[in-house]
């Protein structure tokens, strides 16, 4: 979904949206669309473009990154397959154009296609001999691909998602993260103290929250400000809330 405001300054056009909403301002990206100086007898003004994922819709403030385990579970999160991976239509088509001259135009050559259709979200897939750099230490360089993507696509077809994966890295590091906050778990369990874990981005974190609401002896809380944050790891022992 997308969503314009405005505001004074680009501060007060983000918590605009954040009151609109009623999301906590990492759960959106945000684009500067127009921003005007103000003068003498005029005041300036910002107005921003807001990306909302489908499922942050209707997520409360506060602590809304943390899912209940009745809401989703892990293998919700990761989409289906599909099994076609070319372009069904035209929104499809261009998009491909547009990854493929876009790391073309990085000096990056490669091949997109289609690795699976959720609703009116569409992963793509990128192929080539530079893999390694198109992905980037820890996914940067891809979730900026992403994020390109993601603002052409909303141009041409508004409120549809993409995502960019190259070499199965998100699923790859989705399950490592999972992975390594069970292994953390464990050892806040074995200590009775807590732990935090690196900065991860809102979806990230909400995988750490929902791979750990099942261990009732152990809690866990965002920490921090910003679009990534850190999770803690706590012990509560049979203290915990159900």
């Amino acid at each position: 979904m997308i969503r314009e405001f405005e505001g004074k300054s680009e501060k007060e056009a983000i918590d605009n949206a954040v009151q609109a909403l009623n999301l906590d301002r990492e759960h959106f990206d945000v684009e500067i669309v127009e921003a005007t100086k103000g003068g003498l007898f005029k005041k300036g003004n910002v107005r921003i473009k807001v990306y909302i994922e489908d499922d942050e819709v209707s997520a409360p403030r506060k602590d809304a990154d943390r899912p209940k385990p009745h809401q989703f579970t892990t293998e919700q999160v990761k989409p289906a397959r599909s099994t076609d991976p070319e372009p069904q239509n035209e929104f499809e088509e261009k998009m491909i154009d547009f990854i493929q001259t876009l790391t073309s135009r990085m000096g990056y050559p490669s091949r997109a296609s289609i690795s699976y259709r959720d609703g009116r979200k569409v992963g793509f897939n990128i192929e080539s001999e530079h893999s390694a750099i198109l992905i980037g230490k820890k996914g940067k360089n891809l979730d900026s691909i992403q994020l390109l993507a993601n603002i052409y696509a909303g141009r041409i077809d508004e409120g549809r998602r993409v995502v960019i994966d190259a070499e199965d890295y998100r699923s790859r590091h989705e399950d490592n993260i999972i992975r390594n906050a069970r292994r953390t778990a464990g050892e806040v369990r074995r200590s009775k103290r807590s732990r935090l874990l690196d900065p991860m981005n809102p979806f990230e974190r909400r995988l750490v929250h929902t791979a750990l609401s099942e261990m009732h002896e152990i809690e866990t809380k965002s920490e921090g400000d910003g679009l990534y944050k850190r999770v803690r790891i706590i012990y509560r022992g049979n203290n915990r809330q159900r």
